[in-house]
Parts: structure tokens; C-alpha cells; sequence
């Protein structure tokens, strides 16, 4: 029995952390893919919106690291390690959880904070603005924030740019649509890009949210589970 306990909870622990390992490598490329997805928009939104994939990814790395140290314990048969190794998955749960309600507070003013991003940026109208409009908006299909007229009432020239265009109307010789009114309907995009780049965010969000929960049940588990083998380990030895 002496030598069947640890044995079991060297294998336990191992098939654990390789598991633990394989979320660590999922939070990293889920983190990885939305931060990509925000950062080509990243001229209308703060810093905020991008810390979360951020965070996600440097979890995972160190989540690899946990797993490595949990594998390590294991093998050891250390107590002290395994508990070093709850620790640390605590602090992990910990920090995620801290994240995730900033990510929740800040979603409350998210459409203001676009609005206002973008509403500005057309105002100011310069060179890395325009360039960033044309991005967003043959990327997003809209126009102006809240529709094309903006483009009108808030930029400097009141001219609609030619990526207001719907791609088939669009002229190759000029790169803008010809034979259509100002704001013509029938080829300008007319939505605005306020809630699509809204939804783009939020829908990241989603993501992140359920991969932190994936990740938040396997951390649970890994605690108790790192805390009941340590345990075990000091009864066996005991004897």
C-alpha cells in the first residue's frame, strides 16, 4: 500500500497537469486570436479594451510554468511543492477573477467610449485618422459613427471618403463611387460603425469569458485536488 499510494498520485497529478497544460496552451491562443482581432482597430479604443487578451496570454505562459512545477511536485512526492503549487493556482484564479469584473465594469461604458472615439477622430480628419477610417470601415462594411451623415456634420472637408463605398460601386480609376448622391443609399454603406465595432469587442469578450470559466473549473480542481495529494502524501509517510 505504501508504495501504491504515491504511485497513483504521480499518475493522477501527471494525467492533472498535462491536461492543466493544454488549457494553459487554449487560454494562450484564445487570448492571441481576440488580441489580434481588437488590435487592428486599436485607433479607437483604449488600452483597456486590449488588456484582457493580454492578460490571457501571459496566464497561459504561466500556466505551463504551474503545470511544469505540478509535474515536478509530483514526482518529488514533495507536499511542499504541491501546496507551492495550489498557491500559485489561487493566485492565478484570483487575478483572472479580478480581470473579469474590471472587463464587466467597463463594458457599461464601452459604446460611450467608442462614440466618442470615433467621433473625434473624425473631427480631426489627419492622415493616420483617415487611414484608420478606411480600415475600419471596407472592414466593418458602415460609415461614420453613427451613419454617413456624420462625415458631413463633423469632418473638416464634409466629404464622404471613398471607403463609404460599397466595394461594387466603387470606381478603380477615382477609388470612390460615381453617379451617386452625397449620401446615396443605394451605394454607401449606412451603418454606422459605433455598434459593429461594439459587437466586434463584445463578441471578443464573449469569448474570453468562457474560456476564463473553462479554465476557473480547472484551476478549482487543481487546488483541491494539489491540497488532498499533498495530504495524502504526509499520511503515507506517517505510517
Amino acid at each position: 500500500m505504501r508504495s501504491c499510494g504515491p504511485s497513483l498520485i504521480k499518475y493522477v497529478l501527471f494525467a492533472f497537469n498535462v491536461l492543466f497544460a493544454i488549457s494553459g496552451l487554449g487560454i494562450l491562443i484564445a487570448g492571441a486570436v481576440v488580441l489580434a482581432d481588437v488590435n487592428e482597430f486599436n485607433h479607437f479604443v483604449e488600452g483597456r479594451v486590449l488588456a484582457p487578451p493580454i492578460v490571457l496570454i501571459v496566464t497561459g505562459l504561466i500556466i505551463f510554468l504551474i503545470a511544469s512545477l505540478g509535474c515536478f511536485g509530483a514526482i518529488k512526492e514533495s507536499p511542499t511543492l504541491l501546496i507551492t503549487f495550489a498557491v500559485l493556482l489561487a493566485v492565478i484564479f484570483i487575478v483572472e477573477l479580478a480581470v473579469g469584473i474590471a472587463a464587466s465594469v467597463f463594458k457599461k461604458d464601452l459604446e460611450g467610449m467608442v462614440k466618442n472615439s470615433l467621433q473625434e477622430s473624425i473631427k480631426r480628419s489627419n492622415s493616420e485618422d483617415t487611414m484608420a477610417w478606411d480600415n475600419i470601415q471596407q472592414k466593418l462594411m458602415c460609415c461614420g459613427v453613427d451613419s454617413p451623415a456624420d462625415w458631413r456634420t463633423l469632418s473638416a472637408n464634409k466629404t464622404l471618403p471613398g471607403s463609404c463605398c460599397q466595394p461594387q460601386y466603387i470606381d478603380s480609376t477615382v477609388g470612390h463611387c460615381l453617379e451617386s448622391p452625397a449620401l446615396g443609399k443605394d451605394k454607401y454603406f449606412q451603418v454606422g460603425c459605433v455598434g459593429k465595432l461594439k459587437d466586434r469587442i463584445e463578441k471578443n469578450a464573449i469569448i474570453l469569458i468562457g474560456v476564463g470559466i473553462g479554465i476557473a473549473f480547472i484551476q478549482i480542481l487543481g487546488i483541491v485536488l494539489a491540497c488532498y495529494l499533498a495530504n495524502s502524501i504526509r499520511q503515507e509517510r506517517a505510517k
